[in-house]
């Protein structure tokens, strides 16, 4: 988008306060009387009801949340595997292929698609289906 491409009214003026009372934003500058807001350098954490007890703390927990026990592992698919140049499969070959991230540590492999060649493979997990589908290719498979 170039500068004679936007749209009106996507570029506001500036505020201009602290600069008397004519330009409407004078004295206090629209910070009110006195207080953590009128100060420099203050900001409202979320939540925060002026010291009386917030709501999400009044609220009970309700139900459970798997997020904190889970262990994140990267994961890829049989139809992924045919972009590697060699038949090994493994966590340094799958980075190098960018398949996965670089700081990943644990890799899951997943049974969507076909293989068509047989693959070494040394993965941390691996699904039921794509484990079978590999040694029905004719490779190996170790975890």
């Amino acid at each position: 988008m170039k500068e004679n491409e936007i749209p009106a009214g996507a570029n506001r003026k500036k505020r201009c306060v602290g600069r008397g009372h004519g330009n409407g934003h004078g004295k206090t500058s629209g910070r009110g009387h006195k207080g953590a807001g009128a100060r420099s350098g203050y900001s409202l954490r979320a939540g925060f009801e002026g010291g009386q007890m917030p709501l999400f703390r009044k609220l009970p927990q309700r139900g459970f949340n798997r997020t904190r026990f889970q262990s994140p592992c990267a994961i890829v698919n049989l139809n992924e595997l045919e972009k590697l140049s060699s038949d090994k499969v493994d966590l340094e070959s799958l980075i190098n292929a960018g398949l996965i991230r670089s700081n990943s540590t644990v890799v899951k492999l997943l049974g969507t698609g076909d293989v068509n060649k047989p693959f070494t493979v040394k993965v941390d997990q691996i699904s039921k289906s794509a484990k079978d589908k590999i040694l029905a290719a004719g490779g190996t498979v170790s975890e």
